[in-house]
């Protein structure tokens, strides 16, 4: 299945109106940077992948950081709704789980093994390495699976 090739008359029409992708008028096909996800966007994902080293060095800062999953959930429903394709595809793919699942184990796992080791991470100034490593490893690994998923549904054949 290529969700590049075609969209079916209701989301062109809905994208067209919107000023989203496809809103050219070509209902048909669509190119990969029209689903392509904005580096900002990955930003708000990385804030909240080190949210709990945030709040663990900056206790205040959890009104900005609910503030930014409001806003991230209402820009991921309305100015990326034309992009939920790609994401669902994205989601069912094994990749982007792993991905999950290893920011979580890596979360956990350092912690963990920095507390095993005599050394917890106790300090403001600990916590805010932490949630500048993890911010960056998700920006990275997010950008890197889009990536590798936007290659590979361009190269699926579309009869498949």
């Amino acid at each position: 299945m290529n969700i590049l090739k075609k969209t079916d008359t209701k989301t062109a029409t809905a994208t067209a109106t919107a000023g989203g992708p496809g809103a050219e008028g070509d209902a048909g096909n669509l190119a990969p940077a029209d689903y392509r996800l904005p580096v900002w966007f990955f930003g708000f994902e990385g804030v909240l992948a080190a949210a709990f080293d945030i709040i663990k060095a900056f206790p205040s800062a959890w009104p900005v950081l609910l503030g930014l999953l409001v806003v991230n959930i209402a820009v991921s429903l309305t100015m990326m709704r034309p992009r939920l394709k790609l994401a669902k595809a994205l989601w069912r793919g094994k990749e982007t789980r792993r991905v999950a699942i290893a920011l979580v184990v890596l979360r956990v796992g350092s912690h963990f093994a920095l507390n095993a080791l005599g050394f917890a991470v106790t300090s403001t100034f600990g916590h805010a390495v932490f949630a500048v490593v993890m911010a960056t490893v998700t920006i990275g690994l997010l950008a890197y699976s889009q990536e590798t998923a936007i290659r590979a549904l361009t190269r699926t054949p579309a009869g498949r």
